[in-house]
């Protein structure tokens, strides 16, 4: 048994209240001698382990003592937090977010508590454990944080340079998010955690001129990237441009992040126009950034596809009029930048959004076609590149299945030919011994031939040349063998997948395919497609399993 098991046990014994009563016995912070540190913290590591038996038991401890030391250490200066103080900072921070249930439930305690966590975010021990609980704290304090002086410091954590009075009168400059270079997961729990509260507020004009503030830097960095004054002169300075380029990344991670927290429905069922009002600022920027030779790099052009795809899943009809100029911008920059599936995820994104707009239906049939025409997906013609390509692989493979699921029948139809490559380049991805890549591309064979089976029991009778039925026919009769052969391949072959889900994704497969030959025997498509072809390619598989066991 490890001691965390050990005060669990204890705690569940005595019962929360008692235990909590001894870990707080005889006070923390003696007045006429130095702080015992190490007894400070081992205390707080103890009711840290046990915070859920306490949440279980639903007691309401009293936290005065957390509170003063809380103050205490505040008041400290930051100079003055090093060694095994550190240590007490990250603890207590810690126990501020286990506890933050309780410990929000006092309006008295919330200035102090993010005045605490504000000093701790800056000092890289203890940034994480600060971040994390600011993110707990607004989500469990978020009317208590609406009080007009805690809004300022939540701002002050945000902006790029600011002044915020502390505990003791003092005045303290930080600097703001961009200059500090938090690691970007702890940056993403401190916008979380502003952005949670922003987006909460009832007062309209309020809530938009706070997220204004809150973007402003990064506005303002991603301008300075695409500025034509400035270009050629960042160009010139590798340092300083790689800067700019860092800085302009940072900047799309969180206005991405607040347009996550803005996709949460008005507490009072009112239209939101905040979303509105970022848009007239975020997309023209945005466009101009996409359609730069910025877009090279990686890092910046995964960043700005997570903003936009957040953007407009929480924006709704927004960006309707939008699209157009969208998809040509991720197109455009898949075909110069071949590597980069985010692209792909982004326009996946546009479709799950909005492919039941019929009037759409040519533009997303235009974006299907360049994805697939594109070199690198057309190069996934073998088990080995697929595994060299995996995240392109699943990035495709879940485009062209999200493109199945939504749009309609019609539609559909009209992209036979990108439909028909998308087939064979699943059933070859699915010897692939990368598991998300194989996973992915049986799941697309699947949607199709679930989608064609669907559309063949429904109207076979009734309708059956309906031009989608007949491409479903056409694209199984030419494909079927290789997805077949393929299949068999998969089975005898080496995989990351467990052998169980194996043979249950090839036999679900399998099934659909001989649902569908049987559908078509009573129709005049059994010259091409029929029981026949069924059996022609399982012998087909078999004797060419059986050649490569004799060559072996």
């Amino acid at each position: 048994m490890n001691l965390v098991e050990l005060l669990v046990d204890i705690c569940q014994l005595l019962g929360s209240a008692a235990f909590m009563q001894k870990i707080f016995c005889g006070g923390w912070m003696p007045v006429n001698a130095p702080p015992p540190w190490k007894e400070v913290e081992a205390k707080l590591f103890a009711l840290n382990v046990v915070s859920e038996v306490v949440h279980q038991e639903d007691q309401s401890p009293d936290f005065s003592a957390i509170m003063q030391l809380v103050i205490a250490l505040s008041a400290r200066p930051s100079a003055d937090l090093k060694g095994f103080s550190c240590l007490v900072y990250r603890a207590l921070a810690d126990i501020i977010g286990s506890y933050s249930k309780w410990l929000s439930a006092f309006q008295s305690n919330a200035r102090p508590l993010l005045l605490f966590l504000a000093t701790g975010i800056s000092e890289l021990p203890s940034s994480n454990s600060c971040a994390s609980a600011l993110r707990k704290f607004c989500e469990d304090a978020s009317a208590v944080i609406y009080e007009p002086s805690n809004l300022e410091i939540l701002m002050w954590i945000g902006e790029l340079w600011i002044t915020m009075p502390n505990l003791s009168g003092q005045r303290m400059q930080k600097q703001g998010l961009e200059k500090r270079h938090l690691p970007l997961e702890d940056e993403e729990e401190v916008v979380s955690a502003i952005s949670l509260i922003l987006s909460s507020l009832p007062n309209r004009e309020l809530k938009n001129n706070l997220l204004s503030r809150l973007l402003s830097a990064s506005y303002d960095a991603i301008s300075k990237l695409i500025s034509e004054n400035g270009n050629h002169a960042l160009r010139q300075n590798p340092a300083t441009y790689t800067q700019t380029l860092s800085s302009a990344t940072r900047g799309l991670y969180r206005m991405g992040t607040v347009f996550g927290y803005l996709s949460t429905p008005h507490p009072n069922g009112l239209a939101d126009d905040a979303i509105l009002t970022l848009l007239r600022v975020f997309w023209p920027i945005l466009e101009k950034l996409f359609r730069s030779q910025h877009m090279e790099n990686s890092n910046l052009s995964t960043a700005a596809c997570r903003a936009l795809s957040q953007a407009i899943q929480s924006s709704g009809q927004h960006f309707l009029t939008l699209l157009p100029s969208i998809l040509d911008c991720v197109t455009a920059n898949f075909s110069m930048f071949q590597d980069r599936e985010c692209f792909i995820r982004t326009a996946s994104v546009v479709i799950e959004e909005f492919g039941q707009k019929e009037e759409y239906g040519p533009l997303f049939v235009t974006t299907f076609e360049r994805f697939t025409q594109a070199a690198s997906v057309m190069s996934l013609n073998s088990s080995y590149i697929c595994d060299q390509e995996p995240d392109l692989v699943e990035a495709y493979m879940n485009f062209a299945s999200t493109f199945i699921r939504g749009l309609h029948k019609d539609v559909l139809a009209v992209s036979a030919s990108s439909l028909q490559v998308s087939f064979q380049r699943a059933a070859i991805c699915s010897t692939a011994m990368h598991r998300g890549a194989a996973l992915a591309a049986m799941s697309h064979l699947s949607c199709f031939l679930e989608a064609a089976l669907t559309s063949l029991t429904e109207t076979i009778t009734c309708v059956p040349e309906e031009p989608f039925n007949a491409m479903v026919i056409h694209v199984v009769c030419h494909c079927g063998e290789g997805l077949v052969s393929n299949l068999f391949y998969a089975l005898l072959g080496i995989s990351a997948m467990s052998r169980v889900r194996m043979v249950h994704k090839c036999a679900a497969i399998l099934r659909q395919v001989a649902a569908i030959c049987s559908l078509s025997e009573g129709t005049s498509w059994k010259a091409i497609l029929s029981w026949n072809s069924l059996h022609s390619w399982l012998q087909a598989a078999v004797s060419l399993s059986l050649s490569h066991a004799c060559v072996f």
